[in-house]
């Protein structure tokens, strides 16, 4: 095996690779009636006992409620800060899949990036690069947060939709609707792990896959055998490390809600020696900055200055309880000891 070599003096150190296992992103393409919900769903619920669903299609999710279980959240603007705020409230309920139906509205829904721009540029002159310098960003916050969450993500995408006249079966010319591009932004199938085109027909075109196993399948009417192929390649490695130090009795949730360096380093204080480098090691998978030569002061500094951003702004259009905060608004909630029991505060959800 590979022996890791000496630290440069950026404090830059290469280490032997190791296949962990890991949690799913996927993105499901296609046009309106190809299915893209109903798989997802389908997906979700055979990869995890407990679904939550960001339903932005006018409760369309809940007509499958009968023959799926899930939990669902209805935006009624579609900004990428409230998918921020409802990832983070799955993630911190512990669901164990996210279905996002659909990612297309944060960027082209009411709301969403192509508004925000839109909005901005007529605040300055129609300069479109003002509602950009600020819009960016808040779109790259949304990815990280969706590819740092510690569940599942299955996110659908509209598709731009053109019809073409194909030969039927008679040799007569007959309109088909295909698939094109998907309504988000550029280059967004280079975060998955996952991606697939759905037709009008249900058949699912792998286009996109780290899962040697399913590179360019195409599959009729996508069910179970493909669930069970995607969990193979999941539980494929040694456990993660959000799984380490949820096995330490380490909750991220818990670590999130520390409102003071001092009551930080309480925490980290009570802990087991081992239980302390898994925290170290959890922190770049569940903060968006990354730091890998960071001492564990240093990730301390981290933890209380995004919760100090968090605090600065202000509500969101989620319905979820903030979880430093005591019900009711009052003062912050007493910091949680390693290892307790007491559970995440539960996002507004309602069950499908």
């Amino acid at each position: 095996m590979n022996q890791p070599t000496a630290t440069h003096r950026s404090g830059i150190t290469f280490k032997p690779a190791t296949r962990q296992q890991a949690k799913l992103r996927m993105a499901l393409l296609g046009p309106g009636g190809s299915g893209k919900t109903y798989t997802a769903l389908l997906l979700a619920t055979a990869l995890g006992e407990r679904v939550a669903v960001i339903d932005t299609e006018h409760g369309k999710a809940g007509l499958y409620a009968d023959e799926f279980r899930f939990d669902a959240f209805e935006p009624e603007t579609f900004s990428p800060e409230t998918y921020i705020e409802a990832i983070q409230a799955a993630d911190a309920a512990g669901y164990d899949c996210l279905v996002i139906d659909s990612l297309s509205h944060a960027w082209a829904g009411r709301g969403g990036a192509l508004e925000m721009v839109d909005q901005a540029a007529k605040r300055n002159s129609g300069n479109s690069f003002a509602g950009w310098r600020d819009v960016t960003p808040l779109h790259n916050r949304l990815v990280d947060t969706m590819l740092g969450a510690r569940l599942h993500v299955i996110a659908t995408l509209r598709s731009k939709v053109e019809y073409v006249l194909e030969e039927d079966a008679h040799g007569k010319k007959v309109p088909k609707r295909v698939g094109l591009a998907p309504v988000q932004r550029d280059g967004l199938e280079y975060e998955f792990d996952l991606m697939g085109e759905l037709d009008s027909d249900n058949r699912l075109t792998v286009t996109k896959s780290r899962c040697k196993a399913l590179r360019s399948a195409v599959i009729e009417r996508p069910g179970l055998d493909l669930a069970t192929s995607i969990r193979q390649w999941l539980d494929a490695g040694e456990p993660g490390v959000l799984d380490q130090a949820a096995a330490d009795g380490v909750d991220v949730a818990d670590l999130r809600r520390l409102r003071s360096t001092d009551q930080a380093r309480a925490y980290v204080a009570a802990l087991p020696e081992a239980t302390k480098e898994h925290v170290k090691a959890a922190l770049p998978m569940a903060l968006p900055t990354f730091w890998r030569e960071a001492t564990l002061d240093d990730w301390l500094e981290v933890l209380v200055a995004l919760r100090h951003h968090e605090d600065r702004r202000g509500d969101g259009q989620a319905t979820v309880a903030s979880p430093a905060r005591a019900p009711g608004g009052g003062e912050p909630s007493p910091s949680p000891s390693p290892g307790s029991n007491r559970q995440p505060e539960q996002p507004q959800l309602g069950a499908a």
